[in-house]
């Protein structure tokens, strides 16, 4: 991608990474490196959160009855039901952002200037917030949970797209293997940065 940019720059293409590289108006000009590590991005975020590490956490927690073998996971119209489109797990362990002003979070004093990691997956079992905070609950209401960042100008980009494939992943596996059943502990992904389940054994 950084090659193709670079290939572009100066010209006056029309097409999407031409208009990219030789945008106008735009505060800092593009440079190639910025695509390269945007195209990497996209490419890379709903494949490793949404669909790499969505299912194998939940999937623990949608054991069949005995005598449906479904346990509720799907309705007559063969999608998912509402509290499963719900069974969001944070992906991302945490995000770092800079301090735009002095301010004060949680009797801490934080400067403008001042770097913080924000913990996605200690804001969702937030005491303070949740009723039994490490209870798997998809019937949690209300469920004000940040798998997908918090609210402002850094909610995730894709977050409606990953709710369309979260449903959709839901819908084809209990559809095509409706007695699917974890048959062991999830082994954890071993990052920081990623929060994930390496290792799942199931049995259909």
């Amino acid at each position: 991608m950084q090659r193709v940019a670079e290939s572009k720059k100066g010209g006056d293409g029309t097409d999407l990474t031409s208009m990219l590289i030789n945008a106008k108006g735009a505060r800092r000009r593009a440079e190639p490196v910025d695509l390269a590590s945007f195209f990497i991005l996209l490419v890379a975020a709903g494949n490793e959160t949404t669909q790499r590490h969505r299912l194998g956490p939940a999937l623990p927690h949608a054991e069949p009855t005995p005598t449906s073998g479904r346990s509720g996971r799907t309705t007559s119209s063969g999608s998912p039901p509402p509290r499963w489109r719900r069974s969001w797990a944070s992906p991302v362990t945490y995000m770092r952002r800079t301090a735009t002003q002095d301010t004060v979070v949680g009797g801490q004093q934080i400067k403008a200037g001042d770097k913080l990691c924000l913990f996605y997956l200690s804001a969702n079992r937030d005491e303070d917030h949740f009723v039994d905070p490490y209870r798997f609950d998809v019937l949690r209401s209300p469920n004000n949970h940040v798998g997908f960042g918090g609210p402002g100008p850094h909610y995730c980009l894709g977050a409606h797209l990953a709710r369309r494939e979260i449903t959709v992943m839901f819908r084809e596996l209990f559809h095509r293997l409706p007695g699917i059943v974890a048959t062991g502990a999830p082994q954890p992904l071993q990052a920081s940065f990623i929060h994930g389940v390496k290792h799942l054994a199931a049995s259909a």
